[in-house]
């Protein structure tokens, strides 16, 4: 009788081993495909980061008086590139904080560009259609790699959370990942008003 307990536990402990290594690579493909997608929206948001120097420097020469927005677009420039987080410290805090950066520079942008319309030669220069043209284009780019990234962190939260992998997930340092989520303003709707 002894012997069968004996068994029934190696036999349990050995499929508990089993089952917890197979669920330990899940969580490392995982982790690595958030990571990848990690490593894209900061690809996308360092191309943005280099072609405002020279948008800025196009603009400038058509707009000196306008010094007050070029210096706004510089400073959130900077601040957006000065906040770096590493793959492995994903946390929803880590992710609002970049993101928060990553929105006050797409405000100074906005700005910059409201301003451009009260001067119709630099709406005509070719260096400004050009960078303006790769920066919608990066934008763009922007909203995929966002997406792309909220998707690889959808599948490892969930992979996280299902039984058996939530009995270890936190074991293995497995923690949930944050999302990039809509700015608080998106949800109200612009008033029109003719």
């Amino acid at each position: 009788m002894k012997s069968l307990k004996s068994i029934i536990y190696s036999l349990s402990f050995i499929s508990l081993i089993f089952l917890s290594s197979c669920g330990y690579n899940g969580g490392i493909e995982r982790d690595e495909k958030v990571s990848a997608a990690w490593g894209q929206v900061q690809n996308v948001y360092q191309r943005r980061a280099d072609l405002i120097p020279n948008l800025v420097s196009t603009v400038k020469g058509f707009a000196t008086q306008e010094k007050e927005v070029l210096v706004g677009v510089i400073e959130a420039r900077a601040k957006a590139t000065s906040i770096n987080i590493d793959a492995s410290k994903l946390t929803p805090e880590n992710v609002k904080q970049y993101q928060v950066a990553q929105e006050g520079l797409s405000g100074a942008l906005s700005r910059l560009m409201m301003v451009t319309e009260n001067y119709p030669q630099l709406k005509s220069n070719q260096n400004f259609l050009e960078l303006q043209s790769q920066l919608e284009g990066t934008e763009n780019r922007i909203a995929v790699e966002r997406r792309n990234f909220n998707d690889a962190v959808k599948d490892y939260n969930t992979w996280g959370r299902k039984f058996p992998n939530n009995l270890f997930s936190g074991m293995w340092d497995f923690t949930k990942k944050g999302y990039f989520e809509a700015d608080a303003s998106a949800q109200k709707a612009p008033t029109v008003k003719f």
